[in-house]
């Protein structure tokens, strides 16, 4: 079950980065700048938000398996249609639908895990299906590379749109139904309605989804800039491009593996405050380093390196407590948390383009300024992970089932 949420899952950072190396060919291409882009990445983001909010509460009310596969056969229409864009107006609108549809594979691999498992294991497991979703901006930079050249940025929509063909099937095959019918709500947009306000006014929750999502705006802070970086700053060719996104990646897998081992040696607040506390160390360094204008390739990966790590310990605890706080609305809690995170980022890709494709300053201040964001919801969040251990511990094994509309969504009550 793990492999095909991950195999499902791993078309959306394919479809994030596998590109990235054809930006500055796309500009020509297209007729547009760095911004024009860097839109293209912008609505992706905000359809994979918007997304998220649909099909995770429709996953509460209709069961997985339905909305995850409809979902799924949706990307794959519409990844084939951004092959075929005849201009970058087209092209933004295919990107959006492309990522509202591939959002069920995100939102409802979240909700099946919490459906299985809760507190450490499913931190366990969120770790390995996001850790293994990290190989993909490992692979998805070299891939792109390599079909860039031997095409254009056209062929690598063709690739993905093999891959969400491929990674529908496995989910066909191996994912099951999670969420029987009594434990789903059928109090129509209502209670979803109501199911997600619960959700959103949950101080705990919202502090841990919002620091989840500024999380990972500094990722894509950084891959909204980093191609004109490497490229037109560092002097990098396409191919030692497609490297530098590689090596980012790797450490980033790395760091996510040891946090799924840590994880049940320490507590996920600890590692979450750890990892904060480099992400901000790493990205600091790169802003004042880009404003006193002593960047080099080997200090720049160095740093994003160590950013990364930090990015990798937070963002899997983050979610972790944040789902682990709406056990009773797993498809609403992993859409909102998505989403949350998905807009985050939409607004971060292009603010770092608006300082034109000659600087390094916007992207990394803007990896900065969302780190100690991420920091400051933390602290909205209070004193994390023990509510919905001590909401279990007092249900004595009740009903996890009981309607959304009918009762609290909250794993207990507030820290």
């Amino acid at each position: 079950m793990t492999a095909a949420l991950v195999l499902l899952a791993f078309v959306m950072p394919l479809a994030t980065d596998m590109y990235l190396p054809a930006f500055p060919q796309m500009t020509g291409d297209l007729r547009t700048d760095a911004s024009g882009v860097q839109l293209t990445l912008t609505t992706f983001l905000v359809g994979m938000g918007l997304g998220q909010l649909v099909l995770g509460p429709l996953s509460d009310r209709f069961g997985r398996r339905l909305p995850l596969l409809a979902g799924g056969a949706a990307c794959v229409a519409a990844t084939a249609g951004c092959a075929l864009a005849p201009s970058l107006g087209w092209l933004v609108v295919l990107r959006f639908l492309q990522g509202f549809s591939g959002a069920a594979g995100v939102v409802i691999g979240r909700a099946v895990i919490s459906d299985v498992a809760q507190g450490d294991r499913a931190a366990r497991l969120l770790g390995v299906l996001m850790t293994l979703m990290g190989i993909a901006p490992v692979i998805a930079p070299v891939v792109g590379g390599a079909v860039i050249g031997a095409g254009d940025w056209r062929g690598v929509f063709w690739v993905l749109s093999a891959a969400s063909l491929l990674a529908v099937l496995a989910a066909a095959v191996g994912v099951p139904e999670s969420l029987p019918p009594e434990r789903r709500h059928r109090g129509g947009i209502a209670a979803t309605a109501r199911a997600v306000r619960e959700v959103l006014t949950d101080r705990p929750y919202l502090g841990h989804a919002l620091c989840f999502g500024m999380t990972l705006a500094v990722l894509f802070c950084y891959l909204g800039g980093a191609s004109f970086v490497f490229q037109n700053l560092l002097g990098l060719d396409v191919a030692r491009t497609s490297a530098a996104f590689a090596s980012v990646g790797i450490v980033s897998v790395a760091a996510g593996t040891a946090v799924t081992r840590l994880v049940g040696r320490f507590t996920p607040a600890s590692l979450l405050r750890t990892g904060l506390g480099v992400m901000v160390a790493g990205s600091a360094a790169l802003c004042a380093l880009s404003l006193a204008g002593l960047l080099n390739a080997i200090v720049v990966l160095t740093l994003i390196s160590i950013t990364f790590i930090g990015i990798s310990m937070a963002s899997i605890n983050a979610a972790a407590l944040a789902l682990d706080r709406v056990p009773r609305a797993a498809g609403t809690g992993s859409a909102a948390l998505g989403t949350v995170q998905s807009l985050l980022s939409a607004v971060a890709a292009p603010l770092v383009g608006l300082g034109g494709e000659h600087t390094a300053v916007p992207m990394f201040t803007g990896m900065a300024l969302a780190s100690l964001l991420a920091v400051a919801a933390l602290r909205l969040a209070g004193t994390p992970g023990r509510g919905a251990a001590r909401a279990r511990r007092a249900d004595g094994g009740a009903d996890r089932g009981s309607a959304v509309g009918t009762s609290s969504v909250r794993g207990g009550p507030r820290d």
